[in-house]
């Protein structure tokens, strides 16, 4: 019925992620928000975080979420830079601020959720 091929400049793998990132965002924002919202006894204090993340699960969770938030964000974005007909030259210095900046930032969120330190 449908004869369409997905190619680079149609967007369509692209679109996907971006569906499915937003998923599993979703998913994601309703557990934080439960677990931070509706459990009074989780607490937001510097200890109650530190005891938190001293479960590998919860440092997964917050490297998924930074992950998925980033790529999902970024690629919001160029996908909206996508809708104009740029030149060449400014495709590639945006999508490459964009790879740049999105590295940027992960790295800095890795860092920060690797740099709490486990209670023995």
């Amino acid at each position: 019925m449908f004869n369409y091929s997905a190619t680079k400049e149609t967007g369509s793998k692209s679109w996907v992620y971006q569906r499915i990132t937003g998923i599993i965002l979703v998913v994601f924002t309703i557990g934080h928000y439960i677990l931070m919202h509706y459990q009074p006894d989780n607490g937001k204090t510097y200890e109650a975080v530190l005891g938190r993340m001293q479960s590998p699960w919860y440092r997964l969770i917050d490297l998924v979420f930074v992950t998925f938030a980033m790529y999902h964000g970024l690629n919001g974005i160029w996908n909206i830079f996508r809708d104009y007909k740029l030149k060449p030259w400014a495709k590639i210095s945006i999508l490459t601020l964009l790879i740049v900046f999105g590295l940027a930032f992960v790295f800095w969120g890795y860092q920060i959720i690797f740099s709490i330190p486990f209670i023995q």
